[in-house]
């Protein structure tokens, strides 16, 4: 991967794919109607929610032509995004298809947190400045943030940013610290295996019948969030084992309290600070211009 760029489509095909996977998982009924076969009261759920019910039937009895086009859309966008990335100076540097899929997925991630923040805002001055609380923002909120919980995990797992435990691992000899790394990872396989094993059967049954919340805004939160919580706890398990792999022959690290410094932060500070700020340790300038007034 190459590093951060800034560019348009690095903040567009994450948005893009939220809009348009938001757009399938809205109107999943119809998806899982035409090949999950008939159901009455699937019918008549996706009869209430469709944001576009005239718009003409292109798969099936359900599927029609933004259905069609949003899950077409959203596999471009996941591809353009893979390969259009650019990391940040602080991320770890890796360039695996999985490894894109997990960085991919982080920008993801940050997106929904925008999004999130929009929606409480919008509740806050909808309810306490207009006095017209909405129905939807609470169970939207919930939602997104549930999302945000399980998607976030993937991308600390693959930028090794997960919390670890150095006091014993840092001297121990390198043998023993690659056993001590296959011992954690074979205990995160087995408790993925273990929670898929034990967890897909209700996961399925919530998915099947599409399983909604049972508010007024009614989202399908159950119906896609037990299957998401097993899905990615898949990924991170095959995540660790190439972590684990691409990890294998590198030069063993000691930690420091200095391993919490951001020394590209530190750069950029001191770049917008000057070596005046910087000596008086002050990034507001407000030490420079005291100094400045006295003199």
């Amino acid at each position: 991967m190459e590093q951060k760029s800034g560019s348009l489509i690095e903040w567009l095909a994450p948005t893009g794919f939220i809009l348009t996977f938001g757009w399938v998982i809205w109107h999943m009924p119809a998806f899982i109607l035409v090949f999950g076969g008939q159901n009455d009261q699937l019918a008549a759920l996706l009869g209430r929610v469709d944001v576009a019910p005239d718009m003409p039937i292109v798969l099936g009895n359900y599927i029609d032509i933004l259905d069609l086009l949003a899950a077409i859309g959203a596999v471009i966008l996941l591809i353009v995004g893979m390969m259009t990335l650019r990391l940040a100076p602080m991320e770890y540097k890796s360039g695996g298809m999985f490894d894109r899929l997990a960085v991919f997925i982080g920008r993801v991630t940050m997106m929904l947190v925008i999004m999130l923040t929009c929606v409480m805002i919008f509740e806050v001055i909808a309810r306490y400045v207009f006095e017209r609380p909405t129905l939807w923002a609470n169970e939207l909120s919930l939602w997104l943030a549930g999302f945000v919980f399980l998607t976030a995990g993937l991308y600390a797992m693959q930028q090794r940013s997960h919390i670890r435990i150095f006091l014993l691992y840092d001297v121990l000899p390198r043998p023993l610290q690659h056993a001590c790394d296959v011992v954690s990872v074979a205990l995160i396989v087995a408790f993925a295996f273990f929670l898929i094993y034990g967890g897909y059967g209700e996961a399925f049954q919530k998915f099947a019948r599409w399983e909604t919340f049972g508010t007024a805004f009614d989202p399908p939160i159950p119906a896609t969030l037990k299957p998401l919580v097993l899905f990615i706890v898949a990924m991170v398990a095959v995540q660790a084992v190439l972590n684990l792999i691409a990890d294998w022959n590198l030069a063993p690290v000691k930690h420091t309290a200095a391993d919490d410094i951001d020394q590209d932060e530190l750069e950029r500070l001191k770049r917008a600070v000057g070596a005046e700020g910087v000596g008086d340790l002050d990034v507001t300038r407000g030490a420079i211009q005291s100094k400045t007034g006295q003199n």
